[in-house]
């Protein structure tokens, strides 16, 4: 058994997308459910066609099909759209179908269900503009929510083993040696493919756990977790007003522990690899990081400016470019 070692950015936007309908879930993150701060005009158009065609798409309650949140494509949010292409059109035939199978049928769903190349852009595009909107801003957030998570129950599991570990998880979570019990959108008796248990907290997993169980794979569980405070609130962000959400969370991930190559970073925030790279080229250009080479790796730091940028809110880390630390920080 472990922990997921971050969120999933496509697989966090479907799940995002389906709970933020749910009025009782969305006021539990209501800086993903409410405009930003500041601004009266509703969404511009694009981000409303994306949310509503996703809203179209997807079972608005209940099990989504499982090639929409795939083991794959962690590192981005093009990593997982291409996942979900590459997914057999058979398999999207058979978990579309079924997914429908109470909902009126529309020519939009049943092209879907037929891995229509046409739809599957739309699909992509629509995802790639609801994420940058509503889930980019707050990746930061999330992924903190997800850390915190992680450390608690590693402790819970360290003090009090597995009995600990899943009492402490989620109401519907139960462990009754030898079988985990899940109150989920599902029912039946999994065994598992020999693979173990992953588990992944997530603030917006919706009411319930999710299980994911396919097979040569480990068992998927995703739970409800909470959100950080400062994410309870919409426009908290002062860091991401000034500079950007995007530049704002690299800038934040570089205050953190580790070997920040521009592909980590880029998967750490969920933006394609292109998109970082600009980003550290702004920032580097400001004097807020400085880049390393270390063999064939190229590693990023925070300058003492870009610290004490960080510092005046609160978010400083042992990441920052001290002169002792930035030739030891570029070692593995």
């Amino acid at each position: 058994m472990r922990f997921a070692g971050r969120l999933h950015p496509v697989g966090t936007a479907m799940l995002a997308r389906q709970a933020l309908r749910d009025p009782a879930t969305g006021g539990l993150v209501p800086a993903l459910a409410a405009p930003p701060a500041g601004t009266t005009a509703p969404a511009p158009l694009p981000v409303r066609a994306a949310a509503a065609s996703l809203a179209h798409l997807l079972p608005a309650r209940g099990r989504l099909p499982d090639f929409l949140t795939p083991f794959q494509g962690l590192e981005s949010v093009s990593a997982g759209l291409a996942a979900i292409r590459a997914t057999p059109p058979r398999r999207v035939r058979a978990e579309l179908t079924a997914a429908y199978a109470e909902l009126p049928a529309t020519p939009l769903r049943r092209r879907f269900a037929e891995a229509d190349p046409e739809i599957l852009d739309l699909f992509e595009q629509a995802v790639a503009t609801w994420f940058g909107a509503v889930l980019a801003p707050h990746w930061t957030e999330l992924a903190s929510a997800h850390r915190h998570q992680v450390a608690t129950a590693t402790h819970r599991l360290t003090e009090n083993g597995l009995d600990g570990l899943f009492a402490g998880l989620h109401p519907a979570i139960r462990w009754r040696p030898p079988v985990l019990e899940v109150r989920t959108w599902w029912s039946g008796e999994v065994t598992g493919a020999g693979e173990g248990l992953v588990l992944l907290p997530s603030p917006v997993a919706g009411p319930r756990p999710r299980v994911l169980v396919e097979p040569d794979r480990p068992v998927l569980l995703v739970y409800p977790a909470a959100m950080p405070r400062s994410a309870a609130v919409p426009g908290a962000d002062p860091l991401g007003r000034l500079l950007g959400a995007t530049r704002a969370a690299l800038l934040r991930r570089l205050a953190e522990p580790g070997r920040h190559t521009t592909t980590a970073l880029a998967g750490a925030v969920g933006v394609s690899l292109s998109t970082a790279s600009e980003h550290m080229t702004a920032l580097r250009a400001a004097g807020l990081i400085r880049t390393g080479r270390d063999g064939a790796a190229v590693l990023h730091r925070l300058t003492p400016l870009g610290g004490h940028l960080l510092g005046g809110s609160g978010d400083v880390g042992p990441g920052s470019d001290r002169p002792d630390e930035w030739h030891s920080g570029l070692r593995p």
